[in-house]
């Protein structure tokens, strides 16, 4: 395990990134023989491009470093399940493993709501390993939207008026 843990610190790393650029701190690399071939973190903000997932960039710039679309060699490690766009990338990419941090309840299609990467009607399937520094990743990951949610309460909070008595009614 001390050999997924090393890549997944690499991979919070990239997703501290992410929150620098605005956006929410998800990172992931590549990894073929022990070696990255690629890392990257969500971009969305930036690049104002829904697909900008930090597993979206990392596919497509290992497969343009190796030259190929099929990256049957790569683990691909993640801060945070991935969606199913992104899972969905993994199966055309032919990636034989994700390696993954913490669950996403709410969107995440390798086990906890979807569960794209074993469904038996694709033509491939990942072998999926969770929970690699799952507390780290999940405290980054609440940290970054309790940071969001105290400065939404900010810009929404009444500001300070002056107290005014109430209009007296003349009789």
């Amino acid at each position: 395990m001390l050999f997924h843990e090393r890549f997944m610190d690499i991979a919070l790393k990239e997703a501290e990134l992410a929150v620098s650029c605005g956006d929410v701190p998800i990172g992931a690399l590549a990894v073929m023989g022990g070696e990255i071939i690629s890392k990257g973190h969500n971009l969305r903000e930036a690049l104002n491009d829904p697909t900008a997932h930090a597993e979206m960039l990392v596919i497509r710039d290992s497969a343009e470093k190796m030259g190929k679309w099929r990256l049957k060699d790569i683990t691909l490690y993640v801060t945070v399940e991935p969606c199913i766009m992104c899972a969905g990338a993994m199966i055309l990419a032919r990636i034989p493993q994700v390696v993954f941090g913490v669950y996403d309840p709410k969107g995440g299609g390798c086990g906890s709501v979807f569960q794209i990467l074993q469904d038996p009607m694709l033509n491939h399937r990942v072998e999926i390993i969770s929970g690699v520094r799952e507390e780290m990743c999940r405290r980054v990951l609440q940290g970054f939207f309790n940071n969001c949610r105290g400065k939404r309460r900010e810009e929404t909070s009444p500001s300070p008026t002056v107290h005014q008595e109430p209009l007296q009614r003349k009789l």
